[in-house]
């Protein structure tokens, strides 16, 4: 695969070849001039290839189990006859911007099916606990046959808005903990979900479990839906035991079915859609402007001058993007 084409690394992801799938998303991370070139052009080759999958945002608190829910759903999913790629996002290490966790090696048994694809990206510092090209990888993994896209986000926090503007349900994974846990989680993610899951509901936690469901399902009736058509469940389930898994699914392809029926799945990925164009505007320019050389050659002083209090952080911001859109304008007129 070193020396292949885009458009043989395009064909053969559409014949679902794992590894030319794992070459691809490499190659839509990179910030390499060259390789985001070939990127651009490989989804152009396959843009016309996904877009059928349900792609599920799955996020929860620290220690609450999210790898070990995904593999047992995964083993789920795939025993009904479906395909699934999970993008597991990890925290960036802060000296090499590589993943810290490694969520392939927490999911060994859903690694080796064949079935299942499992990609662990840095986050790179990006809100919303999803890293900067998930959107992208999502696509490619699609276009290679995965009908089931999830994105396991870092953690539980109001940025992890950003993994639901991406994805068509989003899930929330909570510990039995009831009204302790409820203190805990800001109201914005509890309305962020499509469906609330209280894992590790075994041994001595399990009647813990039952009553932190029946406290979030009181909550619940306080806060507004996402969907007028979709009413929050709230279930009792745990990976280790494997139990309540497939009664998750059967919610989650439920709720497939009804935002179907009404146009909300279509109507929601235009939005999203909307949303990615102009997040790549916003990126563009940011990158063009920092590369700017007049740009470049005053930022140093000016961002001594803010540091020193001498000059507001407004006026030196002004003052750098008129000299960037100056500077273009010159361009355009040469």
């Amino acid at each position: 695969m070193a020396a292949a084409s885009t458009e043989d690394i395009a064909a053969a992801i559409l014949k679902g070849d794992r590894r030319a799938l794992a070459r691809g998303i490499t190659l839509v991370e990179s910030t390499r001039a060259d390789h985001r070139n070939q990127a651009l052009t490989l989804l152009e080759l396959l843009a016309g290839q996904a877009g059928d999958a349900l792609r599920i945002a799955i996020s929860g608190t620290p220690g609450v189990g999210k790898s070990t829910f995904i593999e047992s759903f995964g083993k789920y999913v795939i025993a009904d006859g479906h395909r699934i790629a999970v993008l597991a996002i990890d925290p960036s290490s802060t000296l090499s911007g590589g993943s810290i966790l490694g969520d392939k090696t927490r999911m060994e048994l859903l690694t080796r099916d064949p079935n299942a694809f499992i990609r662990p990206s840095p986050s790179g510092g990006t809100l919303g606990g999803v890293a900067a090209r998930t959107r992208e990888a999502m696509l490619l993994c699609e276009a290679a046959g995965f009908d089931v896209i999830v994105v396991e986000t870092v953690g539980v926090g109001q940025s992890e808005t950003m993994a639901a503007q991406m994805t068509d349900m989003f899930v929330l994974l909570l510990a039995p903990g009831g009204g302790d846990e409820l203190q805990g989680i800001k109201r914005g993610i509890i309305e962020l979900a499509d469906l609330i899951l209280v894992n590790k509901a075994d041994g001595e936690l399990e009647p813990i479990a039952a009553k932190a469901v029946s406290e979030y399902r009181l909550a619940l009736q306080l806060i507004r839906p996402r969907s007028e058509h979709w009413q929050v469940p709230v279930e009792a389930c745990s990976a280790i035991r494997d139990s309540g898994i497939g009664e998750s699914w059967r919610l989650m392809r439920d709720y497939q079915q009804i935002m179907d029926e009404h146009g909300e799945v279509a109507i929601r990925r235009g939005a999203q859609a909307k949303s990615w164009m102009y997040a790549e505007i916003n990126d563009e320019l940011g990158r063009r402007f920092r590369a700017d050389q007049r740009v470049r050659a005053q930022l140093k002083a000016v961002e001594a001058a803010v540091a020193s209090g001498k000059l507001p952080p407004t006026t030196a911001a002004l003052r750098l993007l008129n000299l960037f859109q100056s500077d273009n304008v010159t361009k355009e007129k040469k």
